[in-house]
């Protein structure tokens, strides 16, 4: 089964929200990519950026989500944490990569393969979307089908 994630800015959780039938393509400035747990993602990242323990923010409700499919299997959209936010829009280059292999280790250790190429490029252009989302005083969102 194919996970089709996108991770986009948006003014609010309102705005974000009206576009979780048709996802954000067109709508909001966005990033694609697919096949692996998003949630599961920006906590792993969000611990290796800032220092907070994964089970620290899965006990704090991270990350919070907007829709959630349900029964009914739809998309889930939840929103970036503000320290995540921050940290991606913050990282330096050698910051990114560095989380990047720290992740990849994290993944293996969980009978997961991912391509440092794929990861680098992933990380350093969802620190841009931050980067950007920052400068308009916006969120940063993921939709995933």
């Amino acid at each position: 089964m194919s996970i089709i994630i996108k991770y986009f800015i948006a003014p609010d959780d309102t705005s974000a929200a009206s576009i979780v039938d048709s996802g954000p393509d067109g709508v909001f400035g966005s990033l694609s990519c697919g096949n692996f747990d998003a949630s599961e993602a920006v906590i792993e990242w969000e611990s290796l950026l800032t220092g907070q323990s994964f089970e620290a923010l899965v006990a704090s409700d991270e990350p919070h989500t907007i829709a959630d499919p349900g029964e009914e299997g739809g998309p889930l959209l939840f929103v970036i944490s503000a320290a995540l936010q921050g940290a991606l829009a913050g990282a330096s280059a050698d910051r990114l990569a560095r989380v990047g292999e720290l992740w990849i280790q994290e993944r293996a250790a969980e009978g997961e393969a991912f391509d440092s190429e794929m990861v680098g490029d992933l990380l350093s252009d969802l620190a841009d979307l931050a980067r950007s989302a920052e400068l308009r005083g916006h969120g940063l969102y993921c939709w995933m089908a």
